[in-house]
């Protein structure tokens, strides 16, 4: 094995017409990932007709390596504009706003891009390493895991709304579950909520509800207060290259964090059905539940930029396992790979291990060199792009409102989400003004559909005795340990706040 993993490195690194695939595939995936609502899905499935007839080999690296570099990029609008490239980078909006806000766009983009890339790498590795041991460790997932694991994610909702804003936060949680539940019942097959609106049968459009919930209230408020997206001037920010590299150096700095989100968002990479969202999110809520001061995210918190972003792209090596050996998709855009992987006559399955082993070494590589050449790329232009911030709003505004409205309607093709859009954007906006925390209800709508339906699957499995089944045991205690410790320092700091307020 060691032979055929250092001789496909080769190989790669020293066919040009290899490179140069890897090249074209970079630019066009750093494309899709900057443009709000495309998604690595629609690229896939665009990029389908020109990969026909290509060799097995040259078209699994051209496809796999545009659709692991989105994530890469996805990212810049998030900070630039609180604009989501797509629902995975939803969560990077949380503290890399803020930081574009405060003048630090150079510093949270060199983060989040080394961040991605890193990700992208040490998710390969995992999958890597996967390999001797693949089959226990997917198998042993069951609906019943995906429901606690779901539950996990939604106890994240006590730590991201801050200590006095837990109910608060609990109460955008539930209105974005409420509306997860809009569509299909799991159970019965039947619309419900839907009403006659046969594009709600599928349920609230994710990019759309970021969007409204996200970037359209920062630009309104971005438009009544003046100015432009940075809170500081372009001389006071003292923008330059040694701030990028600062951002490049954070990751280092937080290595552990790094290392812990990478393996967690490949892991969830691995379970087929909980995607790239929620790998980011429970994330995300892992970073906050970790620190030492939570209280700074949402503020502009560099670790609240690394963990979704090394999450979101370790996933991609994490949902390759599955795809590729059972033939089961890790995630929504593994399902479209797959279907290419089978045109260009790639059979997943376990004999891939044993018949050919070098097609996967091949896009284990590709992974790796693939998040290299677009972190190196983005590195170089990442200093022009911060400049925007210091772009007066009433130049930026109908740019990044054309923006949102683009990618509400490309996504699904649907022009009734502009109305969802309108709709959802108002109630973002008052969550805004009222200082009520927006995190939650995209958890929420993320996780609890995943929840509703693995526990109809579970109860139908085993019963109420699911519960006792000896890794649902181990989830039950992280989900008590996690509110626990919620309560703990929603507590301390109260407490805190009090005291300094009887000093003064």
């Amino acid at each position: 094995m060691i032979e055929t993993m250092f001789g496909t490195l080769f190989t790669m690194l020293t066919t040009p017409y290899y490179l140069w695939l890897m090249l074209i595939a970079v630019l066009i995936g750093i494309w899709v990932g900057i443009t709000p609502g495309i998604g690595g899905k629609l690229s896939i499935a665009l990029a389908i007709p020109f990969v026909f007839g290509w060799e097995m080999i040259p078209g699994a690296i051209f496809l796999l390596t545009m659709h692991a570099v989105n994530g890469t990029s996805g990212q810049i609008s998030s900070i630039m504009f609180g604009v989501p490239g797509d629902g995975d980078d939803a969560a990077t909006v949380l503290d890399g706003h803020p930081m574009a806000q405060k003048g630090e766009a150079g510093r949270a983009l060199g983060a989040s891009m080394t961040a991605s890339g890193v990700g992208g790498i040490i998710g390969a590795i995992v999958f890597a390493l996967m390999i001797p041991v693949l089959e226990p460790v997917v198998l042993a997932f069951s609906p019943a895991e995906f429901f606690l694991l779901a539950l996990l994610g939604i106890t994240f909702i006590a730590f991201l709304a801050g200590g006095s804003g837990i109910f608060k936060g609990i109460i955008v949680g539930l209105y974005g579950m409420m509306l997860g539940t809009i569509g299909m019942d799991p159970q019965t097959g039947t619309a419900r909520y839907s009403g006659d609106y046969l594009f709600l049968w599928d349920g609230l459009s994710l990019v759309t509800a970021v969007l409204a919930i996200f970037a359209v209230p920062e630009m309104i408020a971005l438009g009544v207060k003046g100015g432009a997206i940075s809170a500081v001037s372009k001389e006071a920010a003292k923008y330059s290259y040694r701030q990028l590299f600062d951002g490049v150096l954070d990751v280092p700095r937080h290595w552990w964090l790094v290392i812990r989100t990478s393996v967690i968002g490949a892991v969830i990479g691995m379970i087929p059905g909980l995607g790239g969202s929620a790998a980011a999110w429970i994330c995300y809520g892992h970073a906050v539940q970790s620190s030492g001061t939570p209280e700074r995210f949402g503020k502009g918190a560099v670790e609240g930029v690394i963990a979704p972003e090394t999450a979101s792209n370790a996933k991609e090596g994490g949902s390759l396992l599955p795809t590729l050996f059972f033939g089961i998709p890790g995630s929504s855009g593994m399902a479209i790979l797959l279907g290419a992987f089978l045109i260009l006559g790639i059979q997943p399955g376990p004999t891939l291990i044993t018949q050919n082993l070098e097609l996967v070494w091949m896009l284990i590589w590709a992974l790796v060199v693939g998040n290299i050449m677009a972190v190196v790329i983005l590195l170089f232009f990442a200093r022009w792009v911060a400049l925007l911030t210091f772009v007066r709003g009433e130049l930026l505004i109908p740019f990044v409102l054309i923006l949102c409205v683009v990618g509400a309607f490309v996504n699904e093709a649907q022009w009734e989400n502009l109305v969802i859009l309108v709709v959802l954007s108002a109630i973002g906006y008052g969550l805004l003004r009222a200082d009520w925390p927006r995190a939650p209800f995209v958890i929420g709508l993320v996780l609890g559909p995943i929840a509703e339906e693995s526990l109809h699957k579970a109860l139908a499995l085993w019963g109420p005795g699911f519960f006792l089944r000896p890794l649902s045991l181990v989830l039950i205690a992280l989900i008590a340990l996690t509110i626990g410790w919620a309560v703990y320092t929603g507590r301390r700091q109260s407490l805190a706040i009090g005291t300094g307020a009887v000093a003064k």
